[in-house]
């Protein structure tokens, strides 16, 4: 039986413990408990949450947990004296050491990110590289895993971290199955952005929506302004109009946009060749697909999928 604790704090964010549910459905998924939970804070005793609900917490002292889960909180919390020496002596002490979303800010000020890649919520990433330099900040990841150090993106990124956990312990069809039960993708690859090509257009109208999930199910097409217009049941010129109107973005950079986000996504996750996943998202060819992947990402397919398959390893 692996023990995680969670560290807890006044006006932490509740969807921060979304992540529990990832463990506790292993255990049901293994039929016996392959983990033990405990909630602690400096003081012990009952720690009110930022929506009012309280937990019932024991105070540290002990760190030699299996993993230690640092909470985040609604904005930037930093850690108590006591709170900054318990994280450091767990980073010595157990397996793993880990954020969800805020909670970096405890473990940057603690010291145990020096040197390490991290990540956090996207609106407060530049705020943490700033007031700690010598943490190596990509805003623009899911998760991150840097030998014993975890780091999550948003609340909801901390239960993709969970998983990636539950699949380092006990194997991709478990965390698979996991998955399954609690209704979320499997898994969501630590390099993969924050930010939803769909979620950044922001469509206003039934019509243009319409004509986004038309091209997102069919990616291998040519997806013509005609194409898209005719899902959207607008005339071509009407339809270029308002989905600049209402998005910001012309229909082709838009398309261009969805098929990159499933082309990364095939890139880190599969082991589709690059011609297949070229085709697949309708790049065409594996040139027009590196060139698009540069001007995006910087990088071009074959590192994305490096990357990918290096933090997986780590």
């Amino acid at each position: 039986m692996q023990r995680i604790a969670v560290l807890l704090f006044p006006g932490f964010q509740m969807m921060s413990l979304a992540a529990i549910s990832a463990f506790e459905f292993t255990n049901l998924e293994l039929g016996e408990q392959a983990y033990d939970i405990a909630y602690l804070s400096e003081t012990g005793g009952p720690i009110q949450g930022s929506f009012g609900v309280t937990m019932e917490t024991t105070p540290f002292d002990d760190p030699a947990f299996d993993t230690l889960l640092v909470s985040g909180a609604v904005g930037i919390k930093l850690p108590t004296p006591g709170e900054g020496e318990f994280i450091r002596n767990a980073l010595a002490a157990s397996r793993r050491v880990a954020s969800i979303c805020t909670g970096a800010f405890l473990l940057a000020d603690a010291g145990v990110l020096d040197g390490r890649r991290a990540t956090t919520h996207w609106l407060l990433a530049r705020e943490l590289q700033s007031r700690y330099p010598r943490v190596r900040i990509e805003e623009d990841r899911i998760f991150i895993i840097d030998g014993s150090v975890w780091s999550s993106a948003g609340m909801t990124a901390g239960v993709d971290l969970a998983l990636a956990m539950v699949e380092k312990d006990h194997g991709a069809n478990i965390a698979r199955a996991v998955a399954r039960k609690l209704v979320v993708y499997h898994r969501r690859a630590g390099g993969q952005s924050q930010f939803s090509a769909l979620l950044e257009l922001e469509p206003k109208s039934d019509r243009i929506q319409k004509a986004l999930a038309h091209a997102r199910g069919n990616l291998k097409n040519k997806l013509s302004v005609e194409e898209l217009a005719e899902a959207a049941a607008l005339s071509p010129r009407q339809f270029s109009r308002t989905f600049r109107a209402e998005t910001g973005q012309s229909p082709a950079k838009a398309v261009e946009n969805l098929r990159l986000e499933a082309a990364r996504l095939m890139m880190e996750q599969g082991r589709h060749p690059i011609d297949v996943v070229a085709a697949e998202t309708g790049f065409a060819d594996r040139e027009r697909m590196r060139r698009a992947f540069l001007r995006a990402f910087g990088q071009p397919p074959q590192a994305i999928r490096r990357n990918a398959q290096r933090e997986y390893q780590a």
